[in-house]
């Protein structure tokens, strides 16, 4: 079951990277521009998530976060809010309303990424795999521990981060510039080569003997873990 998030923005330029991220990571995204407008599409529908703007045209983020929890079908809809307000009293005003989460801006998007993966995990379980498994590989995110033909691999943290981040959607071709933009974050600048040397690394850390490599160069387009191989 793929994990539907819905984001409320009004700034399409940060709808545009939240989208594109969630997506990267394999959820299903909704978005929509205005309160009114997103207290009309939760009642036909109701996501796993909901990323909610305090500052939203038609109704505030604040307010449609009070009547999502007055409602049954949304009393436990998870909420994380993002706001530019970062006061404290703001931060308890918005929790008060019943948000689960309250993120100021700017903020981190791997971080936001984590809060939601963790968030999903707490309130909806099912979507959310403890462990990926794709022939014969195996991680385990609650241990960080990955296996081979039940070898156990030792990775270090960037090359886990990338298998983890194949993992989500295999056959899913990537460029580098999305693998460093998900797996290493846009507030840190490294060169698209840096994505090369790690998959290198990646490649002979969980390619021993005559295994083959389930990692598929794309010339001219990026990496995809193949979905087709076996061991």
């Amino acid at each position: 079951m793929i994990p539907r998030v819905m984001i409320v923005e009004d700034e399409e330029p940060l709808t545009t990277l939240l989208r594109y991220n969630l997506e990267a990571e394999g959820y299903s995204v909704s978005t929509v521009l205005r309160g009114d407008e997103a207290e009309i599409r939760l009642r036909e529908t109701v996501p796993d998530l909901l990323l909610l703007d305090w500052m939203l045209p038609g109704v505030s983020g604040i307010e449609l976060c009070r009547r999502l929890r007055m409602r049954d079908e949304t009393r436990a809809l998870p909420i994380i809010m993002l706001t530019a307000r970062g006061e404290e009293t703001e931060r308890v005003r918005g929790l008060s309303t019943g948000a689960d989460d309250y993120v100021v801006k700017p903020f981190s998007v791997p971080e936001l990424m984590a809060r939601i993966r963790a968030m999903l995990r707490r309130a909806r379980p099912e979507t959310i795999a403890a462990i990926l498994k794709s022939g014969d590989l195996e991680l385990d995110r609650e241990t960080h521990r990955v296996r081979r033909g039940g070898r156990e691999m030792h990775l270090g943290p960037t090359e886990y981060r990338l298998l983890e981040f194949l993992m989500q959607a295999p056959g899913r071709v990537f460029s580098r510039e999305q693998l460093l933009d998900s797996v290493w974050g846009r507030d840190v600048y490294v060169d698209e080569r840096t994505v090369d040397v790690h998959v290198g690394r990646l490649r002979k850390a969980i390619n021993r003997g005559r295994s083959k490599d389930p990692i598929r160069t794309v010339r001219g387009a990026g990496y995809a873990l193949d979905e087709q191989y076996s061991p």
